[in-house]
């Protein structure tokens, strides 16, 4: 909807899945192991990205190889995730079109017992990821209950390829609306074929894909008993300066100079990138992979917010149990992060600054670091299946430009960043796949995004929405019960999509509370 969304990037866009997923980047995030894409060279510059809300998101990305996937589930035996291909309707809204391709899902029936529900994980704005199909929170409750188990991977996404490329012509066949219908096609017959049509299905989701699980609900109740939609964004918005201002509330509970510290350094940066005399150290002092040149906005407006992407990933995810997944630089927390922008024997704010930028090369393994906005323009426009861009970052770009906004501006002031407004994002769609896609009309796809959906004003029943108050998506979120069938689940001091992940000892109490609340609303709502 993120999940950034997201994708959504940092972390030099190393984030997977989510996302709305971190920022707009971290929606689009795309990885070869999981969510929200983590990447760098393009994908380091996808940081604008969201989902993630993301993306994330956090629920189902992740590269898959063909055949059966083998994982441990943490007992002494290993199970396996059965890949398998579902024939889909290219456009569900146009009865003349016959067009099908196929689409991949993953089943897990080890937990099945006769007459259980079904749960089915919902993918979203990357690979969907088999990990999920061995660990994860939901599939304890499947043990629990008895669920056999589905993952159906997000169109356009992953090995879900409905057209011969992501032309922007092809690319009018991905929406979130034609999404919902793959799910309830999807529902519909693998129901009548196996026997299940009288099963209580139940959607999950994280980021993004949270989102898709509250609105598969909404739009198709006939289909879908409950869900569990978390960190979902439920309001679109095209400027989102509020995940910032969580960024900073989030820095400062750490450490109230923190944010202080990175204002400044931030403001030092923005200020030397308008003096060529100063590139040649900047290009020292961050690793760049080429000399600097600032030849436009856009250019040091990429270089701004690809910086301050290494704490918008941090804050995203901090401290969330992802090693499971395979993701890398989990250790990288906010206390980490604040303490370096704390230690004053590195230099000045700005120094510091900098020395976060090369930690994350170093934990990621990265020689140096790629902010040149024409490469990544050039990427971003490739439209092949091969493409650079075709693990996810070009394809929720367009879902941001076309649905959902949520650009995370620094037009906010009570945010620690510099440089990158609204404008910035809005000319990359343009850019990238049509000049028609200006501020006025993204603002009206926005605005019939929430009239389709919604938005806060959700209204239909069984769905839970948990939340953690360091996510910053949690900003989009409902973290309030809407009624007695539409209960928040808010959960102090936890980031993006925490409750989806296995368990571990060190979770917060409340972090447990919250998985054993979730799981008392579904065994309820499932003999009603």
């Amino acid at each position: 909807m993120g999940d950034r969304a997201p994708s959504h990037d940092s972390l030099n866009r190393l984030s997977n899945s989510s996302g709305l997923a971190t920022h707009s980047g971290n929606m689009a995030r795309q990885s070869e192991i999981c969510r929200e894409c983590r990447r760098f060279s393009w994908l380091l510059r996808a940081l604008f990205l969201l989902f993630c809300l993301s993306s994330l998101p956090c629920t189902a990305r992740g590269l898959g190889h063909g055949g059966r996937h083998r994982a441990h589930s943490g007992e002494k035996e290993e199970h396996w995730a059965e890949e398998r291909w579902f024939t889909q309707r290219l456009d569900h809204f146009n009865g003349a079109d016959g067009r099908v391709w196929k689409q991949r899902y993953f089943v897990n029936a080890q937990f099945y017992r006769s007459g259980g529900p079904v749960f089915l994980m919902v993918g979203g704005e990357g690979p969907a990821n088999p990990a999920w199909m061995q660990q994860g929170t939901w599939l304890e409750y499947a043990r629990k209950l008895g669920a056999l188990c589905f993952l159906l991977e997000h169109r356009f996404y992953g090995q879900s390829r409905p057209t011969e490329d992501l032309s922007t012509a092809s690319l009018r066949f991905l929406s979130s609306r034609q999404a919902l219908a793959d799910l309830a096609h999807f529902r519909t017959v693998i129901a009548t074929a196996q026997g299940l049509t009288n099963s209580k299905w139940v959607a999950f989701g994280g980021s993004y894909p949270g989102s898709l699980a509250a609105w598969f609900r909404l739009k198709y109740p006939h289909l879908v008993h409950a869900s569990v939609a978390t960190s979902a964004p439920m309001y679109a918005t095209v400027n989102f300066p509020e995940y910032l201002e969580v960024v900073r509330r989030s820095l400062a509970a750490e450490n109230p100079e923190c944010p202080l510290l990175v204002k400044e350094a931030s403001n030092t940066l923005y200020q030397r990138l308008k003096d060529p005399k100063t590139y040649d150290n900047i290009t020292a002092d961050f690793s760049l992979c080429t000399k600097l040149q600032v030849r436009t906005e856009m250019d040091a407006a990429y270089f701004l917010e690809t910086v301050a992407g290494n704490f918008m990933d941090v804050v995203q995810y901090n401290e969330d149990n992802r090693d499971f997944e395979g993701v890398v630089g989990t250790n990288i927390t906010i206390k980490v992060l604040c303490g370096v922008m704390a230690d004053a024997s590195l230099g000045d704010p700005y120094s510091r600054y900098a020395a976060v930028a090369q930690l994350m090369l170093k934990t990621f393994s990265q020689k140096c670091l790629d902010v040149n906005y024409t490469t990544y323009l050039m990427e971003m426009r490739n439209t092949s299946w091969s493409g650079p861009a075709s693990g996810g970052g070009r394809q929720w770009v367009y879902q941001t430009c076309t649905e959902f906004g949520f650009y995370q501006t620094t037009d906010s002031p009570n945010q620690p960043f510099s440089g990158f407004p609204l404008q910035y994002f809005l000319k990359q769609c343009a850019d990238m796949y049509d000049p028609s896609l200006n501020g006025s009309a993204i603002a009206e796809a926005v605005l019939q995004t929430n009239e389709y959906y919604g938005g806060y004003d959700i209204r239909t029943t069984r769905i839970v929405f948990p939340n953690g108050s360091i996510d910053p998506w949690h900003a989009l979120g409902i973290t309030q019960d809407i009624n007695k069938d539409l209960p928040a689940v808010f959960i102090k001091g936890t980031a993006h999509c925490a409750n989806m992940y296995p368990a571990r000892e060190q979770d917060l109490p409340q972090l447990t509370m919250a998985r054993d609340h979730v799981y008392l609303l579904l065994q309820k709502w499932l003999t009603e």
